[in-house]
């Protein structure tokens, strides 16, 4: 859970990197300082070394060979010195700081430094513990000769043993002050990077998630203090604007709605009493329309009256299909869906619209696809939608042009889908109205009452299809209706072969 939080990462990401970096300088300095007091050491036996040299030099030259002794002796005194000696290049032991010494084999490890022709190298003696043991050859120069004759070229090794214990216990105590400081270092940036993090991030971060929760259950009035001009406080600034825009929105989207209920009610209360009234209006206008046939019948085809009579008939008509719409949009007829093939019903419904008047001048053109799959859909409704397209289309078209009609099968959001598009070459659909096509009562005929597209956009929604237009201004409108493509269940197959005798 811990590392699921920002803050925590952040602090232990931090953590680490001090521990690496501090813990890596702490590490190079502790080996440096070590090597230091390795180095001082190796250079107090080399001085050391070359003191007792030229000492020896002095006294042997003169041939006093018993001050060798008196020097060795007095040098091996030093507590840091386990022992002083020269030996012979085969082992024996000539002269030491300790009298018992002298005649012994030198140790291995003393004079196997001489046969690797190494002059030091640290090493382990009993009763002492580790040293550091330093090897230089006293060579037979032309002064030495009288006493050691010219045949060998080393008359003797000068050997010094450094005890490395009280290096070591240094070296030990510096390692534990190193990693107590380094430690302590360590806890205080760490302990002082979470304060800074939980007091500056964390705190802040944490406060403006839960007005973030209260914002998100509804509760708009939240607001918070930047206190400083930070990162954090510029995201807290930014996140009482947007309240205050969230805010300043609920209240008109709250206004908007309002007002949309209230017209939405008012309109409701119209519909009712338009479907009431054309209810009222549909009986006699009926019974009007078959008395004036009659008085029609009654005057010769060239009296002028005639002529009066039957724009009456269109007009009376006309109020029949408006009272019909009204009736059909406040309460739509159940459908009764069946396999229809939407191939044979676009060309009958063509034929039949292009017998409205101003049809014959007007371009028709088929492009079906073969072999599509039926849709099940009620046919009156379809013929219903189709017609008002295809007079939509004719009526966009007064000076004549084509009209398009073309279906095919489509692969539409994983389903198969009966694509139809219905195309005019009119003068198209401005943007502005374009996008309310489909709204009740929207129209802009003379003659129109707005609800021929909305029923049938309705219509095909109930259906499980959908309907859309696109228009360029000048340039024609095209109308796409999709329908889903009937694929029958096995039941139904086995139904339908049952019916007709293959089965059974």
């Amino acid at each position: 859970m811990i590392f699921k939080s920002l803050t925590s990462r952040v602090i232990v990401l931090s953590i680490c990197l001090l521990v690496f970096g501090i813990g890596t300088f702490a590490f190079l300095t502790l080996r440096r300082e070590q090597m230091q007091l390795i180095n001082s050491a190796r250079e107090s036996s080399e001085l050391l070394l070359d003191t007792i040299e030229r000492s020896l030099y002095n006294s042997m030259r003169h041939g006093n060979t018993e001050d060798v002794k008196v020097i060795l002796e007095m040098v091996g005194q030093s507590e840091n010195l386990v022992g002083v000696r020269i030996f012979h290049p085969h082992g024996v032991i000539l002269k030491s700081s300790q009298g018992s010494e002298v005649g012994r084999v030198v140790d291995e490890h003393d004079f196997k430094l001489f046969l690797d022709n190494k002059r030091e190298g640290v090493f382990t003696l009993d009763g002492h513990g580790e040293v550091l043991g330093m090897v230089k050859p006293i060579y037979n120069n032309r002064q030495c000769n009288l006493c050691h004759g010219s045949k060998s070229r080393i008359i003797g090794l000068l050997n010094v043993n450094y005890s490395l214990v009280e290096t070591r216990r240094r070296i030990v105590e510096l390692t534990k002050l190193f990693v107590m400081s380094t430690v302590a270092i360590i806890g205080f940036l760490s302990l002082a990077i979470s304060l800074v993090m939980l007091k500056f991030v964390k705190k802040p971060l944490h406060q403006l998630a839960r007005n973030m929760a209260r914002v998100e259950a509804g509760d708009l009035s939240v607001r918070m203090v930047p206190e400083g001009k930070d990162e954090i406080g510029r995201l807290i600034v930014s996140f009482d604007s947007m309240v205050d825009r969230l805010d300043r929105a609920k209240r008109e989207l709250e206004t908007y709605h309002f007002q949309q209920m209230e017209r939405a009610d008012r309109l409701a209360s119209v519909g009712e009493m338009a479907a009431g009234i054309a209810h009222e209006i549909k009986n006699p206008l009926t019974g009007i329309a078959a008395a004036i046939t009659v008085l029609k019948d009654d005057f010769s085809p060239e009296d002028g009256r005639a002529l009066i009579i039957g724009e009456v008939l269109e007009q009376i008509s006309r109020l029949d299909k408006t009272v019909n719409d009204l009736l059909f949009f406040g309460k739509p007829t159940v459908a009764e869906p069946t396999c229809t093939d939407i191939n044979s019903a676009l060309k009958k419904i063509l034929i039949f619209a292009s017998q409205h008047r101003g049809g014959k001048n007007i371009e028709k053109q088929l492009e079906l696809a073969e072999d599509l799959p039926p849709v099940y859909v009620d046919p009156k409704q379809i013929q219903q939608v189709f017609l008002n397209l295809f007079l939509n289309a004719v009526q966009a078209m007064q000076s004549g042009g084509t009209l398009t009609v073309t279906s095919r099968l489509a692969r539409i959001d994983d389903m198969d889908m009966v694509q139809v598009k219905v195309a005019d070459t009119g003068q198209g659909i401005p943007p502005q109205i374009l996008e309310k096509i489909f709204t009740p009562f929207f129209t802009t005929k003379a003659q129109g009452t707005g609800l021929g597209l909305a029923i049938s956009h309705r219509l095909i929604e109930q259906h499980g299809g959908r309907l859309s237009c696109v228009s360029q201004d000048g340039a024609g409108t095209t109308f796409t209706v999709e329908l889903p493509a009937y694929c029958p269940t096995q039941a139904e197959l086995e139904e339908a072969m049952t019916s007709s005798g293959t089965i059974g």
